[in-house]
């Protein structure tokens, strides 16, 4: 995990890539329990055997879900020393590029795209997010996410 002292540190991280997460494994209880708190109880996602002869031969994490790991993701790769609070701003793009079997590792790559002053002495963060899928070449989301840091 990196650490930065205080957000200006961080900033001066523009155009690079700051960090890699943790690997996170994904299981087919959060894949349930997603499916129960978002009301998506489609086969492909919480029927095993049924997804076992469906078009991705096991079930598959909801996009949404993978999308949702981006605050642990962050989380498990730096930290700001100097700074009390983050807010998830939004998003400005997102893809979900290849399906997330269940017991796939998981971890994302980081990159400053743009940090901006906002009031009260925080900063808006734009940073694209890859996440990637241990094995694979091609990356299971692709995400612009926007962050609010305060000192």
């Amino acid at each position: 995990m990196k650490t930065f002292q205080t957000l200006s540190e961080l900033a001066a991280c523009v155009g690079q890539e700051v960090a890699v997460s943790d690997w996170l494994t994904i299981t087919q209880a959060q894949v349930n329990l997603f499916a129960e708190a978002t009301g998506d109880h489609q086969w492909i996602h919480v029927d095993p055997e049924k997804a076992k002869v469906g078009p991705f031969g096991a079930p598959i994490a909801h996009g949404f879900l993978t999308l949702s790991l981006l605050p642990k993701f962050f989380e498990s790769s730096f930290e700001i020393v100097q700074s009390r609070m983050g807010v998830n701003y939004g998003l400005n793009k997102v893809r979900f590029t290849s399906p997330v079997p269940v017991g796939s590792r998981l971890r994302a790559r980081m990159k400053l795209l743009a940090c901006e002053q906002i009031p009260d002495e925080g900063v808006q963060m734009t940073w694209e997010v890859l996440v990637e899928r241990e094995g694979s070449a091609k990356p299971v989301c692709v995400a612009e996410s926007l962050v609010r840091r305060y000192p």
